[in-house]
């Protein structure tokens, strides 16, 4: 049973015999005051443990950590005269021999719980049921103590006590289970308690739009505005680098040779890109710079008039 329990912090009490406090077992006396079942139970196992029923002391004492209940839990507390606390335990030390089972007085154990029932107004129908499967085995261990043993058998349960060990085993890892997933949420509680977590913001209210004065034409007529202004977005279109000055200057030259004046926007031309009307202008600006061609403007944002200058027209006269 120790091996099956897990480890658990051992419980310290003074080797002494019987708990002085204990109060005499009877029907009036069960709902007293609460003591420490922890220190109660390693008092009695303590005082009644002999040299070759240390092992299972040891194993009774590992057991008290893991099955003494909440201070705070509402739950049956048996007294007999070296045991105090829950009656699982109470079961579990009677099979471990950490509690003479020949001395146990079933009978105060039932009048307590009985005891315990009428203060409860017999509510916990399961609870009581419960205590009738712990009574049956606590009386069927004391028969069994009390019968005479067969020197010639094996000191072996049979198959009913065999099951109702494994079925302690088994209740008593389901209890330490429970209460290890206890003690984690408590530190998850614990530590979720200093963290301080960004309050939920409010979304806005949606705008409410008043549909009491629409009707389907006007409806209609939005969305047809709607895919008519759609549509003039026209896609952007992916152009061709401009030319460069030089090849615009080249042909502002040859249209020159043509002819003695032209306008800018007949150079620049209707479809023409603002990157091409910026090259053509330096490239004018650059013609006049170099004393090739001359601008004028006769008016305040008029167009601008190109004629040839006068080294293209010494050009073209020492050509002839």
């Amino acid at each position: 049973m120790p091996r099956l329990q897990g480890p658990a912090a051992r419980v310290h009490a003074p080797a002494a015999g019987p708990d002085p406090r204990a109060a005499p077992a009877g029907r009036g006396q069960a709902e007293g005051a609460r003591r420490d079942p922890a220190r109660g139970i390693a008092e009695g196992a303590r005082g009644r443990q002999t040299d070759d029923g240390r092992r299972a002391a040891r194993g009774a004492d590992r057991a008290v950590t893991l099955l003494a209940p909440d201070a705070a839990t509402p739950t049956l507390t048996i007294r007999v005269e070296e045991f105090e606390g829950p009656l699982d335990l109470l079961l579990h030390l009677c099979r471990t021999n950490a509690i003479d089972l020949a001395r146990l007085p079933i009978r105060t154990v039932t009048d307590q719980y009985l005891a315990h029932l009428e203060a409860i107004q017999f509510q916990d129908v399961e609870s009581a049921g419960a205590f009738l499967v712990l009574a049956a085995t606590l009386i069927y261990l004391k028969s069994k103590l009390l019968l005479p043993a067969d020197e010639g058998a094996p000191e072996e349960l049979d198959e009913e006590g065999e099951a109702l060990r494994l079925e302690l085993e088994a209740r008593l890892r389901e209890y330490a289970r429970v209460k290890a997933l206890g003690g984690w949420l408590a530190a998850r509680e614990a530590e979720q308690a200093l963290r301080w977590a960004r309050p939920r913001g409010e979304l806005p209210a949606a705008e409410e739009i008043p549909l009491e004065d629409l009707s389907v034409d006007l409806l209609a007529r939005a969305f047809e505005r709607l895919v008519t202004e759609q549509r003039r977005r026209a896609p952007r279109a992916v152009e061709p680098e401009p030319p460069s000055v030089l090849e615009r200057m080249a042909e502002i030259v040859s249209l020159l040779r043509s002819t003695w004046s032209l306008l800018f926007s007949t150079v620049v031309g209707t479809e023409r890109e603002r990157a091409e009307l910026v090259v053509t202008f330096l490239a004018l600006l650059e013609l006049v710079r170099l004393g090739r061609a001359r601008a004028q403007q006769t008016e305040l944002f008029g167009d601008i008039v190109i004629e040839r200058g006068r080294e293209e027209v010494l050009t073209d006269a020492g050509t002839d």
